[in-house]
């Protein structure tokens, strides 16, 4: 990834107040976030399809045109910091790489764990 500017996807409250963001930040990583309206639709997405078990093609279709719209802001990759985000958009749907926290978490412990 040659970008240092990061689009990053949660659920709105935790956004908005920027935990996550800062300290990626401090880190010198430049955090870029859905506008406004769109984190709305994500929140909803979240809450009302995927933590319900439904996985709805109209749903990726508006996820990949959110992801379109951030790297062509300059996103070089996607922070997927909602568990239940990759269970509808992968790797294939996006020319930048995708960061799902959920698969790193569970890397990390499992290296911890044999350490």
């Amino acid at each position: 990834m040659e970008s240092k500017l990061l689009a990053f996807w949660e659920l709105v409250i935790p956004l908005e107040h920027a935990f996550y963001k800062s300290r990626l930040e401090v880190q010198g990583i430049k955090v870029l976030v859905p506008n406004e309206t769109d984190r709305v639709v994500i929140n909803t997405v979240i809450y009302n399809e995927l933590c319900l078990g439904k996985i709805l093609e109209e749903s990726r279709a508006i996820y990949k045109r959110i992801i379109q719209d951030l790297v062509e802001q300059g996103a070089g990759g996607i922070i997927l910091g909602c568990t239940e985000i990759g269970l509808l958009v992968k790797a294939e749907d996006t020319t930048v790489p995708l960061f799902d926290t959920t698969l790193l978490h569970a890397k990390g412990a499992v290296k911890l764990a044999f350490e």
